[in-house]
This record gives structure tokens, sequence and C-alpha cells, in this order.
């Protein structure tokens, strides 16, 4: 997880130490495994040390109270911290499309959000930002808060005998881990996205104003091992699956990488690499992230409409992106 900056001669690598907000194995620190693996940061005079909180918050928390220089991790904590006075600005877009919508089974009766009434719905933890998008769209269904109860389930693989037993009718949790459930648990899952967020991501890389300005140069080319981390991920899943796998401390079997493989095909556009050809990797919509903003004061998130230029930053895309991607493409293609 770091970025590019100015070419230059480093007598020793930059250190950058970025804090997760899940577990090692979480799918997004696909992106940072590759970068590590692939040798991109090191092409960039960069030693990424990776961590991790175990909650999205505290990782907010830490690298707002300069405990580390980067977090990963979903938009909505950056923008309560800011309304606590702990201020972190995100400069790589992870997602390109909101990570969560309701997921029932495809056989289950719920056909339209208005059956949703009396329903449970299993999450990975209490209050996970999942429940804002699901209230919103239950609401507007007609449907009250009281309507619709949530429970924990945890991670891992506990969701699964919830929902196929009917304990839960349906769950909100990241999209790919959904995925992960079909690719690993043979599941079939139909989706209800929130109409207003479905096309806006909510995962970034974020650090504090002080260590984007202290540290732009590092955060550059952090940037740009990520874009291309990103490339391979898209254009050779097999080899960033082993990377993946590698880097989480998974045995690397046969149907593990398989499994992995797949995942990372039909989870394409859930990454920022998604169209490998463009030049905008990483960039935000500062539209899109103003209807984030304005739905999360509608919906009770926050007590004003954070403007987004108080917590999201463009500046480091253009040099992230600043290399020929056709020739790029066509080198990660050949590994193996």
């Amino acid at each position: 997880m770091a970025i590019g900056s100015i070419p230059r001669p480093a007598a020793a690598d930059d250190t950058l130490t970025v804090i997760g907000g899940n577990s090692p194995a979480a799918f997004f620190e696909v992106i940072s495994d590759v970068a590590e693996r692939a040798g991109f940061y090191k092409a960039e005079h960069l030693t990424v040390e990776m961590q991790y909180a175990g909650s999205p918050y505290i990782a907010a928390q830490l690298v707002a109270s300069g405990k580390g220089d980067i977090c990963s991790l979903a938009t909505e904590p950056i923008v309560q911290a800011y309304e606590k006075g702990l201020h972190l600005m995100e400069f790589f877009a992870r997602d390109p499309h909101y990570e969560y919508a309701i997921a029932v089974l495809d056989d289950s009766p719920i056909r339209t959000l208005a059956d949703f009434k009396g329903a449970v719905l299993g999450e990975t933890s209490a209050g996970s930002p999942g429940e804002l998008s699901t209230t919103a769209m239950l609401t507007g269904a007609g449907l009250k808060r009281s309507d619709v109860s949530y429970i924990p389930l945890g991670a891992g693989t506990q969701p699964i005998p919830a929902v196929t037993t009917h304990k839960v009718a349906g769950l909100i949790q990241p999209y790919v881990q959904d995925l992960i459930y079909e690719v690993k648990g043979h599941l079939k899952f139909r989706y209800f996205w929130n109409p207003i967020l479905k096309d806006i991501g909510d995962v970034a890389y974020a650090a504090a104003p002080a260590v984007i300005e202290a540290k732009a140069d590092a955060l550059r080319r952090f940037s740009r091992a990520n874009v291309k981390a990103s490339i391979l991920i898209r254009e050779n899943p097999r080899v960033a699956a082993r990377y993946f796998l590698q880097g989480a401390g998974i045995p690397l079997t046969s149907e593990a990488l398989a499994d992995e493989a797949r995942l990372l095909e039909l989870a394409h556009d859930q990454l920022p690499g998604f169209d490998p050809a463009g030049t905008a990797i990483g960039a935000f919509s500062s539209r899109g992230m103003q209807v984030a903003s304005k739905f999360l004061y509608d919906n009770g998130f926050t007590t004003q409409v954070v403007p987004p230029a108080a917590y999201m930053t463009n500046r480091f895309i253009a040099y992230a992106n600043d290399f020929d991607h056709k020739a790029f493409i066509a080198y990660v293609k050949t590994l193996r």
C-alpha cells in the first residue's frame, strides 16, 4: 500500500506503515499483497509495513493520532472521525462501487424490499456501515426501522450456516464476502443494492493531512505501486491469487488457488483496476462523494454535510497513472 513520486536514487527505502481495519486475509488486502510480492513497492523504493487494528474505527483513530501513516478502510469511519476532530484524507480509491448490499439466497421468498418486514439480517459486527444503507433502503420502501433487526455473525464462515438454516433472512456485509461464499460455499445469492450509493466507491487508503504533506513523495510512489498491482489483478488473476494466498499465509493448494482466482475474476469490478487501460485508476468522483456525504447527513450519520474536499484528494492520481499502461498490461500477462 504505497504510492508514487518522482523517481530518484534512494539511499534507503522510505518506510510506510499501513493499518488495516480488517484481518490479514481480508479481500481488499489483495492489492497490497500483490504490490509487495510482485516487487512494485521495491521498485518504488518503499518498505511497507502492514498492521491490523481489527476495526475500521480503531484504524482511523490510530492513523489520525500519528500511530501509523496510512489506514485502509471504508469512507464512513473517516467522515465520522472528521466530525470528532480526527481529520484524515482519502488519497486512493480502492473500490469503484459501494461495497454493501443485502444478500438473500436465490430461493428465498423475499422478492421485494417490503418483504423484509419482520426479517432478521446478519452482519459481520454490530453497527456495521451496512446498516445505514440497508435502513435507508427499507425506509424508502415504507418500512420502519423497527421492522428489521440485525445480529452480528462475525467473519469467516460463520454466516453460512446462519443463512442456510434461516436463522437470518439475509446478510448485509461487503459484497465480496458474499462472493467468497458463492465460490467456496457454493451458495447462490440475489442482491438488493442501495440505488443512491451502488455506483459510489467507499473503500480507500487515507492519511492525516500532515502525512499527506510531509510524505507526499512516498505516497505518490505508493499509489503508483497500487495502480500496477490493480492492473495485474485484473489481467492475470491466477498470479494475483497466488500472491494473495502467500501474503495471507493460506496454504497454496490447487483448490485454494483456483477458488481465489475465480473470486478475483468475479469481483474485478470491485477493485480499482477494473478498467486497466484507464488513466485515472484510484481516483475519486467528486460528484459521487458529494452524494455520499449528503446521504450520510440525510440519514443521521453526521450532523452536517461534510464536504468531500475535507476528506479526499486526487492529487497523487496523475503521477500514479503516468506510465505506459498498454505495455504494462502486456508485461503482466506474461507472468507465471
